[in-house]
Parts: C-alpha cells; structure tokens; sequence
C-alpha cells in the first residue's frame, strides 16, 4: 500500500516538475497508448464496463479514455510488482488496472446497484481507493485522486 502511494505521488509531482523528459533524443515512452484484456466473452466483458462502470465504448468495440478530462490526474502510473505478490488477490490476473474516477461514492452506489460491492476500501495521501472484480475475475483498482483544497 504505501508503494502505491509513493509510486503515485511521484509520478504527479514528476508530472508536473519535469514537463520535457531528461533525454530529448527519440525513441522512449511518452505515455500509455492502450490497454488491452484477453477475455473468454470480449463483447460481454466489454458490456459490463460500459454498463457497470460507465466506460464511454465506442463503435470500434473499446473506449477512448482521454488524459485531459475534468479532474484527471496529469499522469498514468506504471509499476511492476513481484510474481509472490498477493496484491492483485482474490484475482489470479498478472495484470490490474487502476481507473480514476471523479466521485467513488457515486461509483460505489451504481455498482451496489449493479450487483457489485467493493472487495476493500482505502484512503491515503494520494486519494480514495476501492477495489472490486470484472466478471472475468480481473481485479479493477478504482482510484478518486485527492482533489485540492478549495480557497
């Protein structure tokens, strides 16, 4: 947990300390292009996020998340974790995916709404988390960033 924590606030604060990266020269990652699931029933996988988590998905079958939405953090963060860790559990997935979103408590109605509870909830210095499972059994990290202090 604290990892996370540290990991996110680096990445925001490198975000916005450092907006060109060290080495000018091309040829190094600028960003998260996609995300892409291999799942039993694509089409019904793909359903559950439009319908459960209100994934805006295109004609082209997947959704266009976009950096510059109202409150979206300036950065994605990315991090590998150890093969033993229990992180990611119940899920047996290599792979987790943590989404912002703007109001977890709006969220997690629409999902008791839906048959969905969070597995877990947690509040740090960087924000608001909960974790829940896709119906595949990938464990979603839902993530409200820790809005600034109104004057």
């Amino acid at each position: 947990m604290m990892l996370r924590t540290n990991l996110i606030l680096g990445l925001v604060a490198l975000a916005l300390a450092a907006p060109a990266l060290a080495d000018p020269a091309p040829g190094h990652v600028t960003g998260i292009g996609g995300v892409f699931i291999k799942a039993r029933d694509p089409k019904a996988l793909a359903a559950w996020y439009r319908d459960v988590l209100g994934l805006p998905l295109q004609a082209w079958g997947g959704a266009a998340l976009r950096y510059d939405a109202p409150g979206h953090p300036p950065a994605a963060a990315w991090s590998a974790f150890a093969a033993s860790s229990s992180y990611f559990a119940p899920s047996t997935s290599a792979v987790m995916i943590d989404y912002a979103v703007d109001d977890l408590d709006a969220l997690g109605a629409r999902l008791h709404d839906k048959g969905v509870e969070f597995l877990t909830r947690s509040d740090d210095a960087s924000g608001r988390f909960a974790w829940i499972l896709d119906p595949e059994g990938n464990k979603v990290e839902l993530w409200e960033p820790k809005r600034a202090p109104t004057p």
